[in-house]
């Protein structure tokens, strides 16, 4: 019933097609190296938001915005829209740019 050797981390298909969108998503260098610090500043904002005295919120605010203006730049390095303004403006049902255009060639491989 246990299986006494479990999929690895990376051999689970969900999260390995998740990683696999992520990086599609993140192909050009300041892209992915931007993110590699937007990310955890946005999410460290969260936590300082949470965790600082009140008065102090300005931090946690700060923190989180500026981990998503730099994810903001890359997107616009890159030529994709954000991943949560594309899921907005997919349930929407408005266009958006998943895969930045001219990129979708290079990440696919040609038969």
């Amino acid at each position: 019933m246990n299986d006494p050797n479990p999929p690895s981390l990376l051999a689970r298909r969900p999260l390995r097609r998740a990683l696999r969108n992520w990086l599609e998503r993140h192909q050009h260098p300041l892209n992915f190296w931007i993110h590699l610090i937007g990310i955890p500043l946005a999410v460290a904002g969260v936590v300082l938001f949470v965790a600082l005295p009140w008065n102090q919120w300005y931090w946690g605010a700060a923190a989180f915005v500026g981990g998503y203006v730099l994810q903001y730049i890359g997107h616009r390095v890159e030529g994709n829209d954000l991943g949560e303004w594309a899921a907005i403006k997919r349930v929407l049902g408005l266009p958006y740019v998943g895969i930045a255009p001219g990129r979708h060639d290079q990440a696919q491989p040609k038969s």
